[in-house]
This record gives structure tokens, sequence and C-alpha cells, in this order.
């Protein structure tokens, strides 16, 4: 509760945001168990789950860090990130509910243009990820932990890098290798069981900048330990990101 408090206090915007991901999600979860609706042999309201969730986790995550920067103009981040992302879930929910593919869709014309919205929508989302990590590169920050500082720097980089990953996939409209669109019943992830697949190092990466920030403030509480951490977890997810390229299946 005091988390939320607090999350609250720093940026109310995308604390609402964040709810409001959270709780479709819930609905996704839901629709996902009394639905018989699929896309590439899993439910079709896993897609719109894994990204209200991923989109909620990055809203708050971004609230609790763009707080540190004093000179940061907070209004045009939030509105900006809850305009696109919140189209771009919007749109993956609609084609879920009529079992029609969101991504890789260039079937007509039509749904080739919201493709690339999609694709911008992430890109100017990451850029502006990007512009804000630098942001801590540039800036002292002493009220911050060394340990916690070089944490949140790192873990944004690794978001960066690894959302562009995504372009792997976009640009071959598929996230397997090996195989096309392969899916497995690996709960909502499905990662393949069978085939290299492109979004296990995109979901590590992505999701260093929530990992690296809580080992460094709750456990590593070290500057060295947590750059040594974060290299690690770096080359875990190029780890992962070579096996895909293989062909290899992350869990056989």
């Amino acid at each position: 509760m005091n988390f939320l408090i607090e999350l609250k206090s720093r940026n109310e915007t995308l604390f609402y945001f964040g709810w409001v991901c959270y709780v479709v999600a819930l609905c996704f979860l839901v629709l996902s168990h009394v639905t018989t609706v699929q896309v590439f042999k899993v439910s079709a309201w896993f897609k719109p789950l894994k990204f209200a969730l991923s989109i909620g986790t990055y809203a708050w995550t971004m609230a609790w860090f763009c707080h540190y920067l004093p000179h940061f103009k907070l209004s045009l981040f939030n509105w900006t990130t809850v305009i696109l992302l919140g189209l771009e879930l919007l749109y993956i929910a609609i084609q879920a509910s009529r079992g029609q593919l969101s991504h890789y869709n260039v079937s007509t014309p039509f749904y080739s243009s919201l493709y690339v919205f999609m694709a911008v929508a992430a890109t100017l989302t990451t850029l502006y990820t990007a512009y804000v990590g630098w942001l801590f590169w540039q800036e002292g920050l002493p009220t911050l932990s060394p340990h916690y500082l070089w944490a949140i720097r790192l873990g944004i980089l690794l978001f960066v890098v690894f959302a562009f990953e995504g372009f792997a996939m976009g640009s071959r409209l598929n996230h397997s290798v090996g195989g096309y669109n392969d899916n497995s019943n690996l709960f909502v992830l499905g990662w393949s069981k069978t085939v290299g697949d492109l979004r296990v190092a995109h979901f590590i990466g992505m999701h260093a900048m929530q990992v690296l920030p809580l080992l460094a403030f709750y456990v590593l509480k070290d500057t060295k330990a947590t750059i040594a951490i974060a290299v690690v977890y770096g080359l875990l997810a190029i780890a992962t990101l070579v096996q895909a390229l293989l062909a290899k299946p992350i869990f056989q």
C-alpha cells in the first residue's frame, strides 16, 4: 500500500493508466477461459493479456523513475505513453475479439497500415524511453544511491536494445525460427517448445528495467555487484536470442 500511495503521488496519470491496464488484463484472462476463439492454436486473448500486463508494468516503472528527474516534462511523456500504448492495446483487443491477427497482419492495405502504426508507436515509445535513460546518464542525481542509479541506467539500456529486437520478428512476420509462429501451452507466454522463439530474448531484455533496480535496491546494494549482475543478465538475454536464431527452443 505504501508503494501505491507513493506511486500515485509521483505520477497520477501513469498510476491510473497502469491500473486500467491491469484491470483489462484480468478481463482478458477471464475471456481466455470462457471463450474458444484462437489465433495460432492458442487463445486469442493471450496476446492482449500479455500486452496489458506489459504496458501496465512499463507505465508504473516509468512513473517511478521519471520522478527522479527534476527538469523532465512529465505531462508530455505521460500523454504520449497513454495515447500510443493505449491505442495499440485497444487494437490488439479488438482483433482478438474477432479472432484475427493484430501483429503480422498485412492481409489488406487497412490492416497493413494499422500494423505500421503499431510499429511506429512502439518505436516512439522506445525512443522516448531511451531519452529518459540518457537523462539518467547525464545527471548525477546525488539523492540516489550509486548502485540503484546504475541499475536504472543499465535496466533502461537493456530495455531499449531488446525492445528494438522486436523488429527481428516484425520484419519477418514471424516470431519463430524453424517454424511459423509456433506456440505452446506454456500458460500466457506461449513460448515454443519445438523451434526457436524470438520472444524469449525480447521478454527477458525488456524486463531488465524492473529486475535490475529491484535487485540492486533490495539485495545487492553494491555498485560493482549491480554492474556485474547487469552484464550477466544481458548475456542471458543475448544467449536466448542466439539460441532462438539457431532454431532451438528455450524449453524442450
